[in-house]
């Protein structure tokens, strides 16, 4: 389809097809485009011709069919949130020109912005279009100039980065690009799928169900309305062929039932609802839809995938409230009697579709069984009506069966009394036997030999071994090898490794990793062999199609010669089976064949057809509607699912039961209809088959035919009491306060359902341990790991089954009787874990908000109002004055309240010349006069005026703060106090005196040297004198190496910047020295470094005095003034940092303080990326402290939960401690505390240094009106991690010797919750109530277990039974009391935890959080990328390989208490093997890496016996450093041996790789969200990993970390082998190694 032209200048075919028109042609060409080939291109390449979906029909805009068929149009960037310049190229035979992106702008700034309700920035310097420069407005605009601006520089010289902007900005346009063409795709595709909503093609399953379905009340048959008179009057089986009308009769019925129901409710009886009960979800629907259309009361319908599992007893009251009928799956009622939910006497219909089910222990039956035959009061039961093609599925003896059939349901069979009647009514098939060679014997494909001589060890093929096998005698070598060509695909092979995974996870005590590993390889490389095998297009002849297949085609071809109506099913049993063949008709092309597959909804096995029940709906309707014309489909097609009338039925497959026959065959029941049963030549099992189903029918049909006139079966001697009299012999329990009965057969459904509720990430079924002893069976039910409960042992039995189910019936009890679950048997806790972590408790990284921010620190504000009579001194002094460059002499800050100790400021004086501003808080106050008042504050408000162009109203009283000259001889010493002498009072009292230094003519060159000179008509010329130039003139030429000014003409002209108008009206002296100067930049934020532009700024100048303003600021004192900005910026924010704490009730050092709380880009926590909107100069930010505080953070709350509630299991622990650190937690308290006003996001600002509370008279922005309202950017996890930081900051402040009271107390602060409420580290133990196992009298085994620890260790435990608790493992639940270790390895982990980060945090004091976070942590050999996220926290030194190493090493596995042999042998081989390990190692640290996985108790007991000493030491801190010192430091005393496990993670392995290996500094990881095709709502993040402007990698995922994972692991394998130079050359890589390299962080 050629380009559509939308107008003159915006022509693109994005989508091939033109939504603008909604007519009747629109819909048409869409219907016959939606089914060509899709097609895509790249953006900047000319559109093809045949382009499938879509245009542009405006400029920038996508249009798309909304849902009632109107045409939405959206702008097309808003699915990835660019900005166009200019239109859209118009499409041509040439390829248009690429578009001009642009990074999106931010509505809001950044977190690091600073703004008055909005944004604080400087207005952006305008150019006209003649590219003249505007001229100053004034001398404001001039002098508020400052390097905060973002020139870039670009060249060879340009700063380096400036050049990481640029390659920065060039990064973000090819990843615009790419995001472009990529959300291009994905809108094509999503936009096709609303189309094909909208032409009706995917409908609803509603809408399938209920487009399908015809009302089927008509005028009933007679043998139907005789039927329906029966089932009044007694409860009635109705035995009937299908198609015969059985669901007719049940609709009469509850028509009858209804009404009788309505009077039953008019005369105040309880209400009672009817069930119709039916044996698979498909059913749910399809039957629902007939009563809906057939009932005029209210109808529900309900089955497992709503999640009814999980529903509470008041849901389900509703519901039975709101209705009179509910269609279901049998399972579902019987739970909900189970539970008690409804009883049996608020039921008065039940009726079962497909009755021949109740049998053994299918729903049907236990329904009967548990909670019909006990309601002991018959009028209190409900009608029963079943409804069947055949009253039994069995080969035995036919009339037993149905007698007992008869019994379980409490029914009478029945059928109509005229069969000749019913089997007019009813259109049966003629049926053919079809005939086929014999089958060949099982054989191979070469393809299936070559799989089993390369992968014929790997059992996880066995399977597909067994149906190639199968496949290559049933249907040929063809589908034998699509065998392998399904199971291989990419979908079967992920199944296959997940599989495998599983697997390894379950046999990790068992199996080395690495064997694991293998597998995992070998099914790669299985993967990769079968999809580079040859593939072949089927033939005809008995080479490729076995004589059976070809028998089916031969029919098939000749049903569908022509176009026809007919409909065709056949039947097969495999899903594989039906999936082969339907992939072969579509390869055979038979014209006028248009097949499909139907199987069940179940999840199959690799290479088996997976099929949703809406897919399921879509094929039937399809089938109906004609568009499919033959289904190949396995036994769900059989029974009740309503198929339409069809003319062909095959039997692919035979029949098993009798069942099986009636039912495929009641699917031919059009005119002429044929039924096939395809036999082998000579195959007597096959023909006898045939026969048995025939005779089968025929013993039926006799069966109806002898029943008497009453429909009773004549010598019923069945009797349930028969069948139920074992059962009897069985417990049940019936809950008193709600009558919900467990049994034994129910207690399995109950414990299944309580695992699957309280336990995360993916929990295995309860496993079930069998023990036989004298004849007899006693089984133990083992709950997996995170249940509150560990196992349950049943009574002994001598059958398996019921064993097993015993032990499933004491577990029950337990949790019945712990409280774990309620009165209907559900579980009080779902799983919470899961939901903590990742939903409710996770914090979205990237939602921020706009927050109100302190500016200035309340102090000032609380103490102005007042003139003092006496101020505090805190002095500001240089370290290193002479890196200045100039005389400086230290002037005071004087305040009216005593400042704290302030840290040092580093400053940069000039470049690559850095001092520390040393602020000396000096003790006590001096007494100030009024009149001395007076002149310090004229001193300060001259310093305002000359050195930064402020002039402010005079106003003592409103004053924050003074300044003033100290003498140039000050010397700081410890305590030294406040002194009237140490103000150079001469200074204060010129400057008061004087308001500047008069040139005239008689002054001599030696009085025009060091001074301070001012230009009064520019406010951002300030210049130091040096000399007078006696050689020059003001009337001479501007020398060259002069700073660059307006007018450069003379140097008098250079002097004095008043305008042309101006100018022409001042005459100056003609005769004045010429002074040499230096143009002082303007440079407020002495805090940060020079930026490169600032390096080649010129600043000689050439002056006359006359023009000139001489400050009677003495040079020394201005040159410090300068310092001024920075340091009360600086000040101000310690300041606030201390209220911060104050605020808190915590005594934290300033420096560590305000560490914690800055916030200095608006990424700060995502460790070694490139940092956005930087905030320079404002030190250290919160990263390190939060990431010590975060651990802290764990072990004090473990140790709160630990000691308030010691009989609470493990579980219980994580979910408290969870609900005490999680980020939101820690955001909502922060929230209420207001700490957002507090966290400094913004650097140094210009226009926030100075004092508040005097009125500015001159200057840049004297004339605002209102008072402004400070914001700033903060994001939810930012805010969280504050707290964290805090808590670090706490605990450093006064842990130098040990003491963690203020950490303590700072968590008690932040977590807000009466799960920790400690004010000191002593407060711990005081909560903590000894239980009473720990206190009772020990045993010698215990005692001796003690010495033995005490020998080892040296630690001499008080209580020998906590210290027993520490080895008892899960699997004895108890041992004479004392319970497992599990709680004390809760409180272990977290203070091992603790103490292996204090030892690398302190260190390693200048490591980012990233390489401390990657070297406490590690990652297993290389495993798919599915399974990343899962292996990523296994630590190295409190991983289980380490911890389990060191358990041998101190002999702990000797000393472990199990019940299971298996673990014993577990032990044993890998104490053997580390210990081997170690003896080959040669004293290498290292060696514990080099063993296969241990089991897990190993590593457990370490900390489980950490946890011991520390209670037992009454919370000891002590002992667990010295553990650390003496069995684990050494270890780790190298940190770089363990590199190689850090460098494991994609990302951090690309990130040394293409920087230390390939010496390459320009890449990038960037991501980005992808939004659906309206816009509205983000569909995934998208990754990509950028090399010098190229996208070479990509990864989507729910998440930015594991889309940035998932493209890296992709880059990592694009580079995979390249050698430097190969590099260099396929990327253009030009880096020469001295780059600045922009760090990419990990997903950690």
């Amino acid at each position: 389809m050629a380009s559509t032209t939308v107008n003159a200048s915006y022509t693109v075919d994005l989508l091939g097809l033109d939504f603008t028109d909604t007519g009747p042609s629109a819909f048409l060409r869409a219907s016959t485009l939606l089914d060509e080939e899709e097609t895509f291109y790249d953006c900047n390449d000319t559109p093809p011709n045949d382009s499938i979906l879509g245009t542009l029909s405006q400029p920038n805009r996508l249009s798309g069919i909304n849902s009632v068929g109107a045409v939405k149009t959206i702008p097309l960037t808003e699915l990835w949130g660019l900005k166009l310049n200019g239109p859209i190229p118009t499409a041509s035979p040439e390829a248009p020109p690429p578009l001009d992106l642009e990074p999106p702008s931010n509505k809001v700034n950044g977190a690091g912005a600073l703004n008055r309700d909005v944004i604080l920035k400087d207005p952006p310097h305008h150019t006209p279009e003649n590219g003249e420069p505007v001229a100053d407005k004034g001398t404001e605009d001039a002098q508020e100039f400052s390097d905060d601006s973002e020139t870039e520089v670009v060249g060879a010289n340009a700063d380096p980065k400036q050049k990481s902007s640029k390659r920065k900005l060039e990064d973000r346009r090819a990843f615009d690009k790419w995001r472009l063409r990529h959300a291009t795709k994905l809108a094509n595709e999503e936009i096709k799928l609303r189309v094909r909503a909208e032409l009706g093609k995917e409908l609803t399953v509603d809408e399938l169900i209920r487009n399908d379905q015809p009302r089927i009340i008509g005028d009933p048959r007679e043998y139907q309305l005789e039927l329906f008179e029966r089932a009044k009057k007694q409860n009635t089986i109705a035995v009937l062929d299908t198609g015969s009308g059985k669901t007719l009769i049940a609709v009469l019925l509850l028509r009858h039932i209804l009404d009788q129901e309505l009077e039953d409710r008019s005369m105040g009886k309880k209400p009672r609802i009817a069930f119709f009960l039916v044996d698979s979800v498909a059913l749910v629907f399809q039957q629902w839809r007939v009563l809906e259309d057939n009932l005029d009361q209210s109808i529900e319908r309900f089955c497992g995938q709503m999640g009814t599992d999980h529903w509470a007893k008041m849901t389900w009251q509703q519901h039975l409230k709101n209705n009179m009928v509910i269609v279901c799956t049998a399972e579902i009622l019987h739970q909900c009697l189970m539970r008690s939910f409804i009883q049996m006497d608020q039921i008065n219909l039940l009726i079962f579709d497909e009755a021949h089910h109740a049998k053994k222990n299918h729903p049907y039956a236990r329904i009967i069984k548990d909670h019909y035959i006990t309601e002991t009061d018959l009028s209190r039961r409900p009608k029963v009506f079943g409804m069947t093609a055949s009253p039994v599925d069995v080969r035995s003896n036919f009339t037993q069966a149905a007698k007992e059939l008869e019994a379980m349901l409490h029914c009478q069979i029945a059928t109509t009394a005229d069969l000749a009647l019913l089997r007019h009514s009813v259109s049966r098939p003629n049926e053919h036997v079809a005939v086929y060679n014999k089958l060949y014997s099982p054989g191979q494909t070469i393809l299936c030999q070559e799989m089993e001589q390369r992968f014929g060890d790997m059992d996880i093929f066995d399977k597909t071994f067994r149906n190639a096998r199968n496949a290559t005698t049933q249907l040929g070598a063809w589908c034998a090898d699509q065998v392998w060509s399904f199971t291989m695909s990419e979908r079967a092979a992920l199944k296959l490794e997940r599989k495998l995974q599983k697997r390894a996870d379950k046999e990790q005590n068992s199996k080395p990793v690495e064997m694991m590993d293998a597998q995992l390889s070998q099914l790669r490389e299985a993967q990769a062999f079968v999809q580079n095998w040859p593939s072949m297009e089927p033939t005809i002849d008995t080479n490729s199609l076995s004589p059976k297949v070809m028998v089916l085609r031969d029919y098939l071809r000749l049903v569908f010669e022509r176009p026809t109506e007919a409909r065709c099913i056949v039947f097969v049993h495999q899903r594989y089976t039906a999936r082969l063949l339907g992939e072969l008709f579509t390869r055979l092309r038979l014209p006028n064949l248009h097949q499909g597959t139907l199987v069940g909804t179940r999840s199959g096995d690799a290479g088996e057809l997976e099929v949703s029940f809406r897919q399921q709906m879509e094929i039937i309707h399809k089938f109906r509607k004609g568009q499919l014309n033959c289904l190949f489909a396995t036994a769900v097609a059989e029974e009740g699912l309503d198929i339409p009338e069809c003319n062909l039925v095959i039997r692919f497959d035979l029949y098993d039961t009798l069942i099986q026959y009636i039912q495929s065959r009641g699917r031919a029941r059009h005119a002429n209809s044929k039924y096939v049963h395809m036999v082998e030549e000579d195959n007597q099992i096959h023909m006898q088959a045939v026969r048995d189903v025939r005779k089968g029918e025929a013993v039926l049909r006799l069966f109806c035919e002898a029943l008497p006139a009453d429909r009773l079966l004549q010598g019923n001697d069945a009797n349930l009491e028969d069948a139920l009299i074992k059962e009897k012999l069985l417990r049940t329990f019936v809950e008193p306060t709600s009558g919900a009965k467990l049994t034994y057969a129910s207690s399995l459904v109950v414990l299944n359902h309580f695992v699957s509720c309280v336990v995360s990430d993916n929990p295995s079924p309860p496993h079930f341990v069998m023990r036989a002893e004298h004849g007899q069976y006693t089984c133990e039910v083992v709950l997996p790991s995170g249940c509150p409960i560990g196992t349950a042992t049943g009574r002994p039995s001598v059958k398996k089954s019921i064993a097993k189910r015993s032990a499933a019936f004491e577990a029950c009890l337990i949790l019945r009787k712990g409280g774990l679950i309620d009165e209907n048997f559900l579980p009080k806790t779902s799983k919470i874990l899961p939901a903590m972590r990742n939903a409710h408790l996770a914090l979205n990284v990237h939602k921020s908000s706009s927050y109100d921010m302190k500016v200035k620190p309340k102090i000032w504000e609380d103490s102005r109002g007042s003139l003092p009579d006496s101020l505090y001194m805190t002095v500001l002094t240089l370290q290193k004055p002479a890196n200045l460059g100039r005389e400086s002499q230290p002037i005071a800050l004087l305040t009216r309240t005593q400042m704290p100790d302030f840290p040092s400021v580093l400053l940069h004086l000039q470049v690559d010349k850095t001092s520390q501003l040393v602020l000396h808080s000096l003790q006590g106050s001096v007494p100030i006069p009024r009149e001395a008042l007076s002149r310090l504050n004229s001193f300060t408000l001259r310093i305002y005026k000359d050195v930064f162009n402020k002039k402010f109203e005079v106003n003592e009283a409103a004053m924050s703060y003074w300044f003033a000259p100290v003498v140039k001889h000050f010397q700081h010493t410890s305590g030294k106090r406040t002194s009237h002498d140490l103000i150079d009072w001469p200074i204060v009292n010129y400057v008061f005196e004087n308001e500047a230094w008069e040139w005239n003519t008689n002054r001599s060159d030696e009085d025009l040297h060091d001074r301070y000179l001012v230009d009064k008509w520019d406010g951002s010329r300030r210049f130091w004198s040096i000399k007078v130039r006696p050689d020059l003139r003001p009337q001479d030429p501007v020398p060259a190496d002069a700073a660059p000014h307006r007018y450069m003409n003379t140097i008098l002209d250079y002097t004095v910047s008043l305008f042309s108008k101006s100018r022409k009206n001042v005459v100056w002296l003609p005769d004045q020295p010429v002074i040499y100067a230096h143009r002082i930049l303007h440079r407020l934020n002495w805090l940060d470094e020079f930026l490169e532009k600032d390096k080649k700024v010129k600043t000689n100048a050439y002056v006359v005095p006359e023009p000139l303003l001489f400050s009677a600021l003495p040079a020394a004192v201005a040159g410090m003034a300068y310092m001024i900005p920075s340091a009360i910026s600086r000040v101000e924010s310690y300041l606030i940092a201390l209220e911060t704490c104050d605020m808190l009730g915590l005594s934290i050092h300033p420096d560590l303080a305000l560490e914690a709380i800055t916030k200095d880009s608006d990424n700060t926590s995502e460790h070694r990326q490139e940092q956005v909107h930087l905030q320079r100069g404002m030190g250290k930010n919160y990263e390190r402290l939060e990431f010590i505080g975060d651990c802290f953070l764990k072990m004090a709350t473990s140790i709160s939960v630990f000691c308030i509630k010691p009989d609470e299991n493990e579980y219980a622990y994580h979910v408290r401690r969870m609900l005490l650190i999680c980020n939101q937690n820690l955001f909502t308290v922060a929230l209420k505390r207001k700490l957002y006003e507090y966290i400094r996001s913004v650097g140094f600002s210009r226009r926030t240094w100075y004092p508040e509370g005097i009125k500015l008279l001159e200057g840049k922005g004297f004339n605002k009106t209102r008072t402004e309202v400070y914001k700033h950017q903060l994001g939810d996890k930012t805010v969280a991690d504050v707290c964290e930081a805090l808590i670090g900051a706490a605990l450093l402040s006064h842990n130098s010797n040990g003491n963690m009271d203020m950490a303590a107390k700072a968590v008690t602060a932040m977590v807000g919750s009466p799960d920790h409420n400690v004010s000191r580290w002593a407060d711990y133990y005081k909560l903590y109530k000894l239980p009473r196992y720990q206190l009772a009298q020990a045993s010698a085994v215990q005692t001796n277990l003690a010495m033995q620890i005490e020998q080892k260790m040296g630690y001499s435990f008080r209580y020998p039974r906590l210290l027993m608790s520490a080895f008892v493992h899960t699997s004895l639940a108890s041992l004479g009391g004392i319970p497992s270790y599990q709680r004390l390895e809760f409180l272990g982990d977290s203070l091992l935890d603790m103490a292996c980060v204090n030892f690398i945090f302190h260190r390693h004091p200048d490591r980012d959080p990233q390489w401390l976070t990657e070297h406490k942590v590690r990652t297993g050999p290389p495993i798919p990328e599915q399974m990343l996220a899962d292996r990523l926290t296994q630590m190295a030194m409190v991983s289980n390989k380490f911890l389990a190493a060191v358990s041998v090493k101190l002999g702990f596995h000797k000393h472990l208490r199990f019940s299971s042999p298996a673990i014993e042998f577990q032990n044993r081989e890998y104490a053997q093997e580390i210990e081997e390990a170690e003896r080959e190692s040669n004293g290498a640290r290292d060696y514990w890496t080099t063993t296969k996985n241990p089991p897990k108790c190993l590593s457990d007991i370490v900390e489980s016996y950490i946890g011991a000493v520390f209670v037992d030491s009454e919370f000891d801190y002590s002992e667990v450093e010295r553990f650390f010192n003496n069995h684990i430091r050494w270890f780790f005393e190298d940190l770089s041996i363990y590199d190689t496990f850090a460098n494991h993670h994609p990302v951090t392995h690309l990130h040394n790789l293409l920087t230390l290996s390939l010496g390459c500094s320009s890449y990038r990881i960037m991501s980005s969200p992808i939004f659906n095709a309206m816009g509205d709502t983000i569909k995934h993040q998208v990754a990509v990993v950028i090399i010098h402007g190229h996208v070479i990698a990509s990864g989507q995922a729910a998440s930015s970390k594991n889309a940035k994972v998932k493209a890296a692991a992709k880059a990592l394998e694009a580079l995979k082998g390249l050698a430097p130079f190969e590099f260099r050359g396929k990327y253009g890589c030009g880096c020469t190694g001295d780059e600045v390299v922009e760090e990419v962080g990990t997903a950690i």
